[in-house]
């Protein structure tokens, strides 16, 4: 899972992402609302951590980017001001969460999870693909009540065909996903393909249905 922090407290942004790393989430950081809105333009997130005091005007204005160009993804507005105004406005602009600094990483971690569990599986902590179960809590894969052991990539990869079942998902946005910005530094997409392989072959091996379908020239599509 991909979350974008927009926070120009350099110190504060670095905490929330070593947190976030150590729960295996994928991180970028913003330091201003002209950073953040160049970013949402281009990516999309799972989650968005959206401080409204920036240096260079109201966070809020980035709630209106996201909402002029019709994106989904998840917001959290964290904020020194305990303003009712402005948690009205930001939950009337489309935020998801609202919360208060100073604030626990904990407390953090677990407004993330259950937003995306909102935004991504509809409220779920499990996910019952037939014989495939993700435990989105424990992050954990079983087939058949059989654990499988992935690994952080191949579980992050996992869940991003999950969340987009159905649908074709490109090399470039699964890259992306996987590893944030410096996807653009790769020179190709081997270490998509040994991830993919990989995944395959363990499902396979616990008793799974080849749900993940290689779209020539495309992508990729979990297809149940």
């Amino acid at each position: 899972m991909k979350v974008l922090i927009v926070e120009d407290e350099r110190e504060l942004a670095k905490s929330i992402v070593q947190y976030l790393r150590q729960e295996s989430y994928v991180c970028e950081v913003a330091y201003s609302a002209q950073q953040a809105t160049e970013k949402i333009v281009l990516h999309d997130y799972d989650c968005i951590l959206l401080d409204i005091n920036l240096p260079d005007g109201n966070g809020l204005t980035v709630l209106e980017a996201l909402k002029i160009d019709g994106k989904a993804d998840g917001v959290i507005i964290i904020s020194a001001r305990n303003s009712l105004d402005d948690k009205i406005k930001g939950l009337n602009l489309g935020a998801d969460d609202y919360l208060v600094k100073p604030f626990h990483l904990s407390e953090l971690g677990a407004r993330i999870s259950a937003v995306i569990r909102r935004k991504r599986f509809g409220g779920n902590n499990l996910l019952t693909l037939h014989e495939l179960i993700i435990d989105l809590l424990g992050k954990v894969v079983s087939v058949n009540e059989t654990l499988v052991d992935l690994t952080r990539k191949e579980y992050d990869l996992l869940l991003f065909l999950v969340s987009n079942k159905n649908r074709v998902v490109s090399k470039n946005a699964i890259a992306e996903h996987l590893s944030g910005d410096v996807a653009e530094v790769f020179d190709n997409f081997d270490f998509i393909y040994a991830h993919m392989k990989n995944l395959k072959k363990k499902l396979t091996e616990a008793g799974c249905a080849d749900y993940i379908k290689t779209i020539y020239g495309l992508g990729y599509k979990f297809e149940v």
